[in-house]
């Protein structure tokens, strides 16, 4: 330990002989640590986000959507046709084992207006069932119950977006609200749910029953999905075969027939968004590690520029009885010190820059520690790999020429 120490009083002791050379050679280390945390802790913190986004769509919920299959010679995507009804609902409800709840869903846009102030909006016609499958919940009045479900009620449920450009921090609850022009009581005002994986704003939105949105406002008979809940995560493949065997039967589609519908599960969501993001953290952290690898060739640089300025001391002290492990030691010190110090710099650098970037651009930014000390260790390896081949050509010098070296 003794010798450890006085190889590194030795190490600092040569860099600081050249304190801008010095500075320059970390310089490089710095930016390349501080590259790769900062870059891998924004694609960490878009891989948080789509995780809380993706646990905002609800729990164990499975949506089906209609189309996903060919109609009629023509691919059908997912949500545009329509092959759903509200009796699929009804009998997903009824027959299939492990649904806790079915809710039909329809969508579309419209006009709304409160006294002088007007919007556009998404228009979102559910069932009383919605908020329990998405895990929402109203701050401000309820939600319409089954009764005005069947009645196609004249009812309406603000999203904290819309809200805020009709009324602003006002009470809603009990006034009228014009959806393309006809009108609306409003019963409640949802709690903020921030953007979905595709950057819509979920809050802004007019929840209706779906009753309502198919008869008075898009003048409709099929459903755009169908969002059903599970009682347990275990249960979702058998729920899904069930719903897809039941769905098939109903809309007699031969066995050489697509499905014209799409079933989608928050696994494959996920899964989907998760493969996503670990490419684009992967790429950004690999285009980062090119900073690094610059910085580890700049110590390679000065290090051989200074074994070359300190042979005549070289030979010195291979004269004196130093062995060539010693001066291998020595330089090679010189090389894990700077790695040590750049990383160390480049962390701090490194976070700061990566929070920096996350308020600049209000995107998320998770550094774990893992990465820090990743990006840590590997500077110090740096040092090491740039470095072994100045401090193996330091020892290999013949202490007789290099003391004739003037």
């Amino acid at each position: 330990m003794r010798r450890l120490f006085f190889v590194l009083a030795i190490a600092l002791r040569a860099l600081w002989r050249n304190p801008l050379r010095t500075l320059l050679t970390l310089l490089g280390i710095v930016i390349g640590v501080a590259a790769v945390i900062a870059m891998v802790g924004i694609g960490s913190g878009a891989s948080l986000q789509l995780e809380q986004q993706v646990a905002a769509l609800g729990r164990n919920v499975v949506m089906v959507m209609a189309g996903g299959g060919p109609q009629g010679g023509v691919f059908a995507g997912a949500g545009e046709s329509g092959t759903l009804t509200i009796e699929d609902a009804d009998a997903i409800a009824r027959e299939v084992k492990g649904a806790v709840h079915a809710g039909p869903e329809v969508r579309g846009i419209a006009q709304v207006a409160a006294g002088n102030a007007n919007w556009r909006t998404s228009v979102l016609g559910v069932n009383e069932h919605y908020l329990n499958l998405r895990e929402w919940r109203p701050v401000i009045g309820g939600f319409f119950n089954p009764v005005e479900v069947r009645s196609a009620a004249r009812v309406a449920v603000l999203g904290q977006t819309t809200r805020n450009h009709l009324y602003g921090a006002a009470d809603p609850v009990g006034s009228v609200l014009r959806i393309d022009g006809a009108p609306y009581e409003i019963i409640g005002v949802l709690a903020t749910k921030g953007s979905n994986m595709m950057g819509h704003d979920q809050d802004d939105v007019v929840l209706v029953p779906h009753t309502t949105a198919m008869r008075r406002l898009y003048g409709e008979t099929t459903l755009r999905a169908i969002n059903l809940g599970v009682a347990t995560p275990e249960q979702i493949p058998d729920v899904v075969a069930q719903i897809e065997a039941l769905l098939r039967a109903r809309h007699r589609l031969p066995a050489d027939r697509e499905d014209d519908f799409s079933i989608l599960t928050q696994d494959e969501i996920a899964a989907f968004a998760g493969s996503t993001t670990r490419i684009m953290t992967a790429l950004l952290g690999a285009i980062a590690a090119v900073s690094l690898l610059v910085g580890g060739i700049g110590i390679m640089n000065i290090m051989l520029v200074s074994v070359t300025e300190r042979t005549r001391e070289i030979g010195v002290r291979l004269a004196l009885g130093a062995r060539r492990c010693d001066i291998l030691r020595q330089f090679l010190a010189e090389a894990v010190v700077l790695g040590l110090v750049g990383g160390g710099l480049g962390v701090a650098f490194g976070v700061g820059l990566s929070r920096g970037l996350a308020a600049l651009m209000s995107w998320p930014a998770h550094t774990s520690p893992a990465a820090i000390l990743g990006a840590f260790f590997f500077s110090a390896a740096v040092g090491v790999a740039f470095g072994y081949y100045p401090a193996r050509r330091a020892a290999r010098l013949d202490p007789i020429e290099a003391l004739r070296r003037e």
